[in-house]
């Protein structure tokens, strides 16, 4: 069992979603997800209209945690039940998450399978989900997305062989994401233990000539540190590429919500979310409709 912090100093347990309200949901989304078939399979496309908040959902030996810095030793848990986590994010409103496979960035292999087959079966028939770690080939891409997982993300294989993220736009076209995340704006890989000499931009602008979907940026300095995200480097990245940019790590409050919002025109598209809506320093529903609000066209 698990017990999160509401944003006003409160606790509380997270309930399973209603029939009622998981109805709602699916139809909400309806009106924003269309079918397409992309490397063989159906599969919903989001067609947000608005600046998405993307909650996350870490995973650690099979339960739901928080790293600071990235670092494995200084793990959070928050739950042990991830399934039912997603399922609480999806009542609060969600209309996509986020899942990583924090032993899997580091073995180069899946290593969390079980939790997220779980997660998929609660709650990728009603919103997208996209996933990093330990994604290395394209049978494990094909494995995932026959599932029902959305988008698969590349992250440090993408760094080591950027062929393979060519070979999979080739394959699986729309469906790829790169994940990109940088220390004073160089690019880490496995599971940020090693920095490369490669700069976030010049490696973006590579992989946008390879068709992947967009990228997923995350200031590894301010990652589970609630230090505000560093929106100057992700407009600068959206910029320079000409990708839809998702900002991740160090979301703090409603201020960091209005500032991702003003660079929403210049590509930014989204932020990911996780130690602030697990701590309860923004309550998440909150949010995302000031998002919506500030970014309605």
């Amino acid at each position: 069992m698990h017990v999160f912090k509401s944003h006003n100093g409160g606790f509380y347990r997270p309930k399973r979603p209603s029939e009622n309200a998981v109805a709602k949901r699916a139809n909400r989304c309806s009106e924003t997800l269309s079918p397409r078939r992309r490397g063989g399979l159906n599969v919903p496309i989001a067609k947000d209209k608005t600046m998405l908040l993307i909650p996350a959902i870490d995973l650690k030996d099979g339960k739901c945690v928080r790293l600071r810095q990235g670092v494995m030793d200084d793990a959070t848990v928050f739950s042990d039940r991830p399934a039912e986590t997603a399922r609480h994010w999806l009542e609060q409103g969600a209309r996509r998450l986020h899942l990583v496979d924090l032993n899997g960035a580091f073995a180069g292999e899946p290593k969390n399978f079980p939790a997220i087959k779980e997660i998929l079966a609660a709650v990728a028939q009603h919103i997208p989900v996209q996933l990093g770690g330990g994604i290395r080939n394209l049978a494990t891409i094909e494995k995932y997305l026959a599932l029902g997982l959305n988008d698969v993300i590349i992250g440090t294989a993408a760094v080591d062989n950027p062929d393979f993220v060519r070979e999979a736009c080739r394959e699986f076209p729309g469906r790829i994401i790169v994940g990109l995340d940088a220390k004073d704006g160089m690019v880490a890989v496995d599971g940020w233990a090693k920095i490369t000499p490669h700069r976030a931009a010049d490696l973006g602008r590579r992989f946008a000539g390879d068709g992947v979907n967009g990228i997923i940026y995350t200031d590894i300095g301010r990652d589970g540190m609630m230090k505000g995200i560093n929106t100057e480097a992700t407009v600068r990245l959206a910029q320079e590429t000409g990708l839809p940019v998702t900002a991740s790590g160090g979301l703090t409050n409603l201020d960091d919500v209005r500032a991702l919002a003003a660079a929403e025109p210049h590509g930014v598209s989204g932020a990911i979310t996780g130690r602030a809506i697990y701590e309860g320093s923004i309550d998440f529903a909150e949010a995302q409709r000031l998002a919506d609000s500030l970014t309605q066209r």
